[in-house]
C-alpha cells in the first residue's frame, strides 16, 4: 500500500520553528517531485513549496520565501520542511503530495499521492 506518511507540526509560540516530515511508505519519493500545501480554516488550500526530483526548488510561496526551506533526504526516503519566523497566519493544517513541479507552482498530478495531513498552529 503506498502512502505519504506526514509528522511534525504541532503548538509553536511566534518567531519559533518547525520541521514536518513526510515520508514514503510503498513509494521511493525521489522518482517524484513533492509538493507542500496548506489550507487554513476557511480558505483555499494553497501550495507552499516544491522540489523536484533533480533537488530543485523551483518556487516557494512568496508570504514564506525566506523563512521555509524544503529538502529531501534520498537514503531515508523523507521530505522535509523546516519552517522558520513562523507567524499566526501560517496556521493551517500541511499536507504533502506527489506533484507536478515548476517555477509557477504547485500542478495536481493524474494519479497522486497525498499524506494525512498535519496541523500547524502559530500563537502570539
Amino acid at each position: 500500500q503506498v502512502q505519504l506518511v506526514q509528522s511534525g507540526g504541532g503548538l509553536v509560540q511566534s518567531g519559533g520553528s518547525l520541521t514536518l516530515s513526510c515520508r514514503g511508505s510503498g513509494l521511493t519519493l525521489e522518482y517524484h517531485a513533492i509538493g507542500w500545501f496548506r489550507q487554513a480554516p476557511g480558505k483555499e488550500r494553497e501550495g507552499v513549496s516544491c522540489i523536484t526530483t533533480s533537488d530543485v526548488v523551483p518556487y516557494n510561496l512568496d508570504s514564506v520565501k525566506g523563512r521555509f526551506t524544503i529538502s529531501r533526504d534520498n537514503a531515508g526516503n523523507t521530505v522535509y520542511l523546516q519552517m522558520n519566523s513562523l507567524k499566526p497566519e501560517d496556521t493551517a493544517v500541511y499536507y504533502c503530495a506527489t506533484v507536478a513541479c515548476g517555477k509557477y507552482g504547485l500542478g495536481k498530478l493524474i494519479d497522486d499521492y497525498w499524506g494525512q495531513g498535519t496541523q500547524v498552529t502559530v500563537f502570539s
